[in-house]
């Protein structure tokens, strides 16, 4: 059969083309990365479970690790296009097989992430309706807004999602250094202090939990290339969103953690996070700024969780889209809307696993938010540090083979040094694991949650051997993207 005759439809040939610019895929970015979620729920934790008073110079190196690590993956985003980017470079730089393995890390990963956040907007919205209305439904009916709302945009056109992104995170941003206004302006009789900035202020017992519970709000950082193919313009696009959403994230977030010490004080800092969990930021604002604006902050923390589950979304789809573009998962998923040009199988199939799973802790009687989002969370963050640094060694690789005209430093250097500073955070993570958790050290969860993964890699090597067996011509296309049309390109 020729290529002309394996050429599928226009509904599922491709993703929309150039319909995104840099500030589309950067409210993708920093939307996954959720700011007010992050200052008002990570930020306190970070300070009650660690005692670690440097969480602001904690965000602050793990941007700096980050960009290193964008240097080497924006680079290879000039030269391998493609949705499912973390899969597509593993394929293209370690060989098909620990393509399909980094694969199913992906999407485990991914999908805990998106999952997981279903378990928060109950928590989020309860503490308004019970103001406005005197009362709450429980938890998942909440939870069936969020998700029917997140179902149905993610059938829509992918810009009509960045529009809408843009309209929530603005405001959400907004909210936030408003916040943070009110804090550095009412400061604890000692007065200012930058002792959170300090890296001895980190580098204490405890760092290791402290990085680990922090480093997911970084989550997001890496999807500007799951859009390059939506992109206009992508060389240019794509790098500099990435660097200015890194940016922009870690230069908020370390402000915003600095800003609640400076009510309390560096000392006092962890008992009123202890003491007051993720109302602190809430009860701060009232208190400085009058009870309006709480409220006002209130409603966007719920926003805030939409806005991500709207950004894992589209990502997580569109990592489905790639592999059944490819035939790595049935080729149904390969497709995407004429109308819209969204991943319409992709996004259905999340928002079938989100009703299971809402449904499944709902029965059960589980805590959604301990259970449900942290737990999902901390898994999917875990994923994503394996994914990056799988990455990095993958660029390593391709380049080493033919430098295409790039430098040494984006080719070696910088994806070398990333791979150090990412098995460190990873390390530290693992032996941290149990407190990171919420958990005793003694605990099973500990062990079962990274184990997920070593069998997932296992997995998709098996798989990626079964391939490259019984349909070498699926093999072959693996990690080519939209040159592969389902089996076309051989």
């Amino acid at each position: 059969m020729s290529l002309t005759q394996q050429r599928p439809s226009a509904v599922t040939a491709a993703l929309a083309e150039d319909r995104l610019g840099v500030p589309s895929i950067v409210f993708f970015v920093i939307s996954a990365a959720a700011p007010l979620m992050v200052v008002a729920g990570s930020v306190p934790t970070a300070y009650t479970v660690t005692g670690v008073i440097g969480v602001p110079f904690a965000f602050l190196m793990l941007g700096a690790i980050f960009a290193l690590f964008a240097v080497g993956y924006v680079t290879m985003a000039r030269h391998v296009v493609n949705a499912g980017a973390f899969y597509a470079y593993a394929a293209q730089g370690l060989g098909r097989t620990q393509g399909v393995a980094t694969a199913w890390v992906a999407l485990l990963a991914y999908n805990a992430l998106q999952l997981g956040l279903y378990g928060i907007i109950g928590s989020a919205a309860e503490p308004l309706l019970v103001d406005w209305f005197g009362g709450s439904p429980p938890w998942w009916v909440i939870a069936l807004v969020a998700w029917v709302v997140t179902g149905v945009l993610g059938l829509l056109r992918v810009d009509v999602n960045g529009k809408i992104l843009s309209i929530l995170l603005v405001s959400e941003i907004a909210i936030v250094l408003l916040f943070d206004l009110g804090d550095v302006t009412h400061a604890a009789p000692g007065g200012l202090s930058l002792e959170g900035f300090t890296p001895g202020a980190l580098f204490v017992p405890g760092v290791g939990a402290a990085l680990a519970t922090v480093v997911a709000g970084f989550a997001g950082i890496e999807s500007s290339v799951v859009f390059a193919e939506e992109s206009k313009d992508r060389h240019r696009t794509v790098p500099i969103a990435t660097y200015l959403g890194i940016a922009i994230i870690a230069v908020l977030y370390a402000f915003s953690a600095w800003a609640q010490t400076v009510p309390t004080g560096p000392d006092g800092i962890v008992k009123a996070a202890s003491e007051q969990g993720t109302e602190l930021i809430f009860n701060q604002a009232a208190a400085h700024l009058g009870s309006a604006v709480s409220t006002i902050g209130s409603v966007l923390f719920v926003t805030s969780s939409i806005a991500c589950m709207i950004a894992f979304h589209n990502t997580t789809a569109r990592y489905i889209f790639a592999l059944g573009r490819e035939n790595v998962l049935p080729s149904i998923f390969g497709r995407t809307s004429a109308r819209t040009a969204a991943p319409i199988a992709g996004s259905l199939l999340q928002t079938v696993l989100g009703l299971i799973v809402i449904i499944v802790y709902a029965i059960s009687g589980l805590d959604p938010v301990t259970k449900m989002f942290f737990i999902f969370g901390t898994f999917g963050g875990l994923g994503l540090l394996t994914l990056l640094t799988v990455t990095s060694i993958s660029v390593i690789v391709f380049f080493a083979r033919d430098p295409r005209g790039e430098t040494t430093w984006r080719t070696r250097v910088a994806p070398a040094l990333a791979i150090l500073a990412l098995c460190v955070i990873i390390c530290l993570t693992l032996v941290n694991f149990d407190t990171v958790l919420g958990v005793e050290p003694d605990s099973v969860l500990r062990w079962i949650l990274p184990g997920i993964f070593v069998v997932a890699i296992v997995f998709g090597l098996v798989w990626g051997r079964v391939l490259k067996s019984i349909r070498p011509e699926v093999y072959a296309n693996i990690g080519l993207g939209a040159q592969a049309l389902n089996g076309g390109v051989k």
